[in-house]
């Protein structure tokens, strides 16, 4: 524990002027940020006397060990840079809003030559019109069944379109009328746009110029006696009512407006916002955080609106923001907003009226947000509490391991073996830590050697960096190894450069999508000013490996090799769910009902599905791999360019220099590249289909013009039954993953 004192600044260093202050620990991690109007009044507050201050505060100061700030021109440029280093750092003592679930949105890509209507989840693209927040999935997809029967908007995925477009065939929304069928040239590009942007207009709240403009039709076609027709807009009229009757209408002005509300007790707030369209509520969402700082309603909301409207730009962000508090000061959040819309953006407290009694339903919502959050999270953080107590008496610990990260080995009959690192903190899965590896020191099946290898290349990376910051003890040396990533020269697990003569960071894909081996931390990845969590900065308290005792041993060996003494060991084998130590001849057993048990099988099958994962990744890449992959320089959109040109690899290994030039993109260079690497490449065996036992002549076609555009996703398998598979490829649906 610091001395708040022992890093004060010396008086008049601190400017009297707008900032943005960090706090970082002894591991030069930044660990709080906040701004000011005043740097010199506000940092002076950190400095009191600590019985003065708010417990998470005094926390805070102890735990640090250096302060800086920078300043500048105005509040808000301070609010700008305070979001943007909150979101770099990801600093532990900062309020950080956490998503109660991944929200779903209604996405219309209107980036796409036939733009898609689809569910979205994640980060927003570029270029696509989104749609809510939803609740629920199937909420979206009830709306849109509806609409499809009067806006038939593309929803198929791309593989299905050009499936379509190859066959002639539309898929079955073609045939039964909701979908207009663009795959298969039934409406012009330009109209099926025309279509999305109709679709848009609707999600948007112009509902009425719709409905009249179908009123109208029915009319028309009723008058002309046409009473089918104006049967089937009849119908199309209810389903749009039937669409909007699922948004009642809230605010009788059609107003664009974004509700928040916070429920808060003295450790934790629940926000919910109501995002109104047109006077119809379009989306819902809440989050919940801990109040790790002493913090007003006013400060909660502001942090609220960095988090909604931060990455958000144009009319994502509303005219109107109704809150529970205004930030202090007020003017710098809403200039900021105003910024971000490009236009004025009120931001003000309801007080009376429709708005006032909807705020009220927000409020409910949060309080029971709230609620409900702290009666799980009870539950959650006893049982977790009890699963790391027993882990800790079982193994002789000295108190509960609170980081704990596990290793497994995954492979296809000794072919891309590769290994997984997950992370588990307090007991819950800490994804971005979750790190992969290739096995590259030697080739074959070997999972004692394997793990012995993935243990080193991870702690000698801890070491360097251990290191490089100066955190080594009086008369304390770096462990056995730590000198060759330390000193400056990229190296192999081995000792020698890699192919290229580098080698590329733990676990983070190469320049061919690969992960790549040990790497020395560089000044562009590690610089000292750099307080963003490193690679692999943080060690944990205990290690579990994938396995029994040789495992165990190997991995013990590691760490002894490298002078690491101070992190437990363990393994969990597989079948009887024994735990090994080192050097213990027998093993621990726990109970079938021990909460420690079943938190460490968590970890080991966490670690397990993420290592097979990536295994069938990497064999899913392998069996699709073809010559062109050999061409140097030539990349995945110029490929796709060649192969729809000349529609196969047969073909074009037989066109000539001039010809491959005709291909935008491609000069004579390059095609006298390709022309060599495919005369000296052997051509595929004969296919057949396993459903069959058909032999595919044509199998050439068949993988160029299905297999490029599409990536596997992780965790399924490379083929399906029935599918044309090469015969000289290894079977791998007779469950021999490891």
């Amino acid at each position: 524990m610091a001395d708040p004192s022992s890093y004060r600044p010396k008086p008049g260093e601190i400017p009297d002027s707008p900032g943005v202050y960090r706090f970082r620990d002894e591991h030069r991690r930044v660990i709080y940020v906040g701004k000011a109007k005043s740097l010199r009044q506000r940092l002076a507050n950190y400095f009191q006397d600590l019985a003065g201050l708010h417990p998470r505060t005094r926390t805070m100061v102890t735990t640090a060990v250096s302060v800086e700030w920078t300043v500048v021109s105005t509040e808000v440029e301070a609010l700008q840079l305070e979001y943007s280093w909150i979101k770099e750092y990801d600093p532990r003592f900062n309020v950080k809003y956490r998503d109660d679930k991944s929200y779903p949105y209604l996405a219309v890509t209107m980036n796409e030559e036939f733009p898609r209507v689809q569910v979205m989840r994640g980060h927003k693209k570029k270029g696509v019109r989104y749609f809510g927040p939803y609740g629920h999935a199937w909420a979206i997809r009830d709306t849109v069944d509806l609409l499809l029967r009067v806006f038939p908007v593309r929803t198929c995925s791309a593989g299905v379109f050009k499936n379509a477009a190859r066959t002639g065939r539309p898929c079955l929304l073609g045939y039964i009328g909701k979908c207009s069928a663009p795959c298969v040239d039934r409406i012009s590009a330009e109209e099926h746009r025309e279509l999305a942007e109709e679709f848009c207009d609707f999600m948007t709240g112009r509902t009425g110029t719709h409905l009249r403009r179908l009123e109208q039709r029915m009319t028309e076609a009723a008058e002309e006696m046409e009473y089918e027709r104006a049967a089937r807009l009849r119908d199309d009229i209810g389903a749009l009512k039937k669409a909007m009757e699922k948004s009642a209408v809230v605010l009788t002005d059609a107003t664009d407006a974004d509700l928040i509300a916070v429920a808060e007790d003295e450790l934790e707030a629940a926000v919910q916002i109501f995002h109104v369209r047109g006077g119809r509520v379009r989306g819902q969402r809440g989050w919940v955080t801990d109040k790790v700082e002493e913090i007003t309603t006013g400060a909660l909301v502001e942090h609220a609106l960095q988090q909604l409207y931060g990455e958000e730009t144009g009319d994502a962000v509303p005219k109107e923001v109704l809150v529970p508090a205004l930030p202090d000061p007020v003017e710098p959040v809403q200039q900021w907003l105003t910024g971000r819309r490009g236009s004025g953006v009120s931001l003000r407290v309801p007080q009376r009226g429709d708005k006032r009694a909807l705020m009220e339903t927000v409020e409910r919502n949060a309080q029971q947000a709230l609620v409900l959050h702290k009666t799980k999270r009870a539950s959650d953080l006893t049982t977790r509490s009890r699963a790391l107590e027993e882990i800790a008496e079982a193994l002789g610990l000295d108190s509960a391991p609170l980081r704990i990260e596990c290793y497994d080995i995954s492979h296809l009959q000794g072919d891309d073996v590769v290994a997984s690192m997950v992370a588990f903190e307090d007991g819950l899965a800490r994804k971005s830590e979750y790190r992969r590896f290739q096995i590259k020191s030697f080739a074959g099946q070997d999972d004692v050697r394997s793990m012995h290898e993935v243990i080193t290349r991870r702690f000698r990376r801890y070491l360097a960096d251990k290191e490089r910051t100066g955190e080594w003890s009086d008369g304390e040396e770096p462990g056995a190894g730590a000198g060759t990533e330390a000193g400056g020269e990229a190296t192999g697990v081995d000792g020698t450069p890699g192919p290229d003569g580098t080698a590329g960071a733990e676990g983070v894909p190469g320049p061919d999508g690969t992960a790549g081996g040990p790497a020395v931390p560089s000044a562009s990845t590690l610089t000292e000013d750099d307080g963003r969590p490193k690679r692999f900065a943080y060690p944990p308290q205990l290690v579990v490996v994938d396995g029994g005792a040789p495992q165990v041993a190997a991995a013990r060996r590691a760490l002894d090799e490298l002078g690491i003494d101070d992190i437990a060991v363990c393994g969990l084998a597989k079948r009887l769910e024994e735990v090994w130590l080192p050097d213990d001849d027998d093993p621990v057993v726990l109970p079938r009902t021990s909460e420690g048990l079943y938190l460490l099988q968590r970890v080991r099958d966490e670690a397990h599905r993420f290592a097979i994962g990536y295994q069938r990744v990497k064999r899913a890449k392998r069996f699709r791999s073809g010559p062109l992959d050999d061409v140097p320089g030539l990349g995945e959109t110029r490929k796709q360019a060649l192969i729809k040109h000349f529609g196969s690899v047969r073909k074009l290994r037989a066109a000539t220099v001039e010809q491959i030039c005709d291909v935008p993109g491609i000069g004579r260079k390059t095609a006298e590249t390709i022309i060599a690497a495919l005369a000296g490449a052997v051509p595929a065996g004969p296919a057949v289909n396993t459903a069959t036992g058909e032999i595919m002549d044509d199998m050439d076609d068949m993988v160029d013009m299905d297999g490029m555009d599409d990536v596997e996703e992780p965790g399924k398998s490379g083929a399906s039954p029935g599918e044309p598979v090469s015969t000289g490829a290894p079977d791998d649906r007779r469950g021999l993953e490891r």
